[in-house]
Parts: C-alpha cells; sequence; structure tokens
C-alpha cells in the first residue's frame, strides 16, 4: 500500500487543536511562555530500569469510547521517577486524545511497574482485550516481554526506549535518539568547514552509540577523527589526551548529560585546553540550565528539538493539569496522535509497518520524525547555540525529509 498523501487534520476549534499530522498536515504548535526542562530529566540516557521501592500497583482503565483499541504500557507505579515521568506521560495521552477532533480509538492504560514480568502481563492484557498496537513500554528491559507477544500476533509496537537494541521486526522506537542528535551536528558542523574531529564521551552504553554514530557521521562527510577518548569516574587522563590534540582539530564532541558536560569541560580546561578555540558540538541532553550557566560552553552547539513546541504543549498541559510536564511525556501525546490519524486515515493497514515507515514521515509536537524499517526513528532537528540565557536557534528544524 502506498504512504499517506499529505491528508490535511484540520483544528475541531481554537481551543482544541491537533499538534500532530500527517507530513504536510497539520502545522506545528507556535510557542507561548517559556519552560525551561531538561532533557535528561527523564530518563536519562539507556536508563533501562527504575531504582528503590515500587508504589502500589495501578488498576487499568480505559480512555475514550473509538472502535480501535490501543494499548498503552507505562511504569505507572515504578520507583521514583519512572512513577513521575509515566504518570505525566498518562496524562499527555489523555491530552492528546481530547485534543484530536472525533478520535476513533480507545485507550487501554495498564501499569507495568517498571519491570519485564509487568510489561508482559500488561501486554496479553491488551491484546486480549482487542489491542490493535501497543504503545510502550518505556524502558529497554521490559520491551522484549512485550514483544514476544506482539511478534506472535502480527501487532505493532510503539516504544519509548532510547536504546536501539531493542527496535526492529516490529518494534519502532519514538523517542530522542542519540544517533540523530550525532548526525545532525556533524552534519551542520561539516556544512560549515568543519573537516577534524576530537570527541570525549562516556563509557558506558550510552557513549558505545555515540561513537558509532559519531565515526560514521564523520566519515559520510569525508571528515577525520584526530581524537577520541571515553572516560569513567576519573576524567582526567581521556581529557589530557583530548587536550594535547586539540591543536589539529576544528571541532570538539562533548555527548554526555549537563552535569557530566561541564564537570568534562572543565576537566579538559583543567589540562590545557582552551575551548574558546574550538568549536564544541553536543547533544540535546545539552538543553540543560547547568550547560547554560558554564562560561567554557558558551557558543556551544548541540541538535535538539526546535523548543517551542515544547513549550506550547506545556502550556496547555500546565492549564489542563496544573502541573510541569516531564520532556518526554511530548512522547506518549504525539503517539497517540499519530495512532488516531492513522485510524481515522489508513484503513485496514492504518497500523502496519508499511503504513509506520512512511518514507515522508510525520509532524510532532517536537517537530517531523519517521519510523526506519529497523525499528529507529529519524527526527528532523535544529541547531541551538548554549547562551547564558538558554538555547538560542542556529539553524531550523527541517521542513521535509529529503529522499
Amino acid at each position: 500500500m502506498t504512504g499517506p498523501r499529505n491528508p490535511k487534520i484540520q483544528p475541531p476549534a481554537a481551543t482544541r487543536r491537533t499538534a500532530i499530522g500527517l507530513i504536510l498536515g497539520a502545522p506545528l504548535l507556535g510557542a507561548c511562555a517559556s519552560v525551561q526542562q531538561s532533557f535528561s530529566q527523564f530518563p536519562n540516557p539507556f536508563n533501562s530500569q527504575a531504582e528503590g521501592p515500587a508504589g502500589p500497583p495501578q488498576d487499568a482503565v480505559a480512555v475514550g469510547s473509538g472502535q480501535f483499541k490501543v494499548g498503552l504500557i507505562l511504569p505507572l507505579s515504578g520507583a521514583g521517577n519512572a512513577g513521575v515521568a509515566a504518570q505525566s506521560m498518562k496524562n499527555a495521552a489523555e491530552m492528546a486524545l481530547a485534543e484530536f477532533q472525533n478520535p476513533n480509538i480507545q485507550l487501554l492504560i495498564k501499569d507495568d511497574g517498571a519491570t519485564p514480568q509487568g510489561a508482559g502481563q500488561s501486554t496479553q492484557q491488551a491484546l486480549s482485550e482487542g489491542a490493535e498496537i501497543i504503545l510502550g513500554p518505556l524502558f529497554a528491559l521490559s520491551v522484549p516481554a512485550t514483544a514476544q507477544l506482539t511478534r506472535a500476533r502480527g501487532v505493532s509496537v510503539i516504544a519509548f526506549s532510547t536504546d536501539s537494541s531493542v527496535a526492529g521486526r516490529g518494534v519502532f522506537l519514538l523517542s530522542f535518539l542519540p544517533e540523530s542528535d550525532i548526525n545532525r551536528i556533524v552534519d551542520y558542523a561539516a556544512g560549515t568547514g568543519k573537516r577534524s574531529f576530537a570527541a570525549l564521551v562516556p563509557d558506558n552504553a550510552y557513549g558505545n552509540v555515540v561513537e558509532a554514530a559519531f565515526k560514521q557521521a564523520v566519515g559520510r562527510k569525508g571528515g577525520r577523527v584526530i581524537a577520541f577518548e571515553k572516560y569513567g569516574a576519573d576524567r582526567s587522563g581521556p581529557a589530557r589526551t583530548v587536550a594535547q590534540s586539540l591543536g589539529s582539530a576544528d571541532a570538539l564532541l562533548i555527548a554526555d548529560d549537563g552535569e557530566s558536560v561541564v564537570a568534562t569541560a572543565d576537566a579538559l580546561t583543567a589540562a590545557g585546553a582552551n575551548l574558546r578555540n574550538i568549536q564544541l558540538l553536543g547533544t540535546g541532553l545539552w538543553d540543560n540550565p547547568r550547560v547554560f550557566a558554564s562560561p567554557s560552553l558558551q557558543g556551544g552547539l548541540y541538535a535538539a528539538p526546535d523548543p517551542s513546541g515544547f513549550r506550547s504543549f506545556a502550556g496547555r498541559y500546565r492549564t489542563r493539569y496544573n502541573g510541569e510536564p516531564v520532556r518526554t511525556a511530548t512522547l506518549t501525546y504525539d503517539a497517540v496522535a499519530l495512532i488516531a490519524a492513522l485510524a481515522r486515515t489508513q484503513g485496514a493497514q492504518r497500523f502496519a509497518p508499511e503504513t509506520l515507515t512512511n518514507p515522508s514521515g510525520f509532524a510532532g509536537i517536537d517537530g517531523l520524525f519517521r519510523f526506519r524499517s529497523d525499528g529507529t526513528n529519524e527526527r528532523g532537528l535544529a541547531v541551538m547555540k548554549v547562551t547564558t540565557g538558554g538555547g538560542t536557534p542556529v539553524a531550523g528544524s527541517p521542513k521535509s525529509f529529503g529522499a
């Protein structure tokens, strides 16, 4: 079947607006009051499970009265930030349903308790109740338990993990993947004449993904990797090695969350590096007040969604729930709005992999996105510059995906 052909999703009224459309459909929502929230607020990159005591299990609920049933699996009783984030993501999903014009879907919301066992039980319940697609789980360790059941039924999954290793074979990730950030920032730097690159990244699963994406992106642009180092708890040795090579580099990637980026920049400065003489590059995890406040990181560039979409979403969320959304709440909003749009326009193949992987992609709160056939995603990201007042766009997000 061919993909969607620019269908329009019209907002029903000024106060009930659709924030996602199939590509070239409804425009992204404009900005409103500023909200400063970090991508590293929750979950941290590749944080695969909750820590601490869990809360009491939450009862399953059904929201909406549409014809097509959709399972939504979240760690609502998860410990600490897991449960907080899950509740915010649940709210956002319900908000998407309320703001979409006459959605023909019903959300079957299940609590997986932040465990693989809970994910399997929740998925089985949703499938037995007629779910045609599953949204979630959030944690990487829980996704295989869901996928084992959905693959046997030929049911697609849109999960929210940032770990690409759990994608594929009917599992699609709607999350902020480091690969998209790296590709965007390296492409932009190369387009401004940068040819020699250095990098300093954490020695963990996130760093491994960044390393592979970084080396591929630099090679694709005909650049050279002058130095690449990983650090553990002690940054001083790797920082010295990179600092000594910066004289022959045009750009330096530091890929980590906000607090760690500042510590890494301090270690480089202590090792004798003059960071004002090189273009600093980062990922969406730089969207953090600690980064903006660091003198060493001023002028650094990072890839992230255009912030105007989240600001508008956060304003509407605040009005509705009298609280702030977690940064990842847009994922469930976009997932539910996408499913509602596909249910309306795509007939019998509405949730099939061929429909989800439409190369034109979709437009959501955080800009353009499309699912790849391997289950990962590509996002249309802006390039932001670090200033003391926050991130300032220097290159907008694309309006469409290239061929």
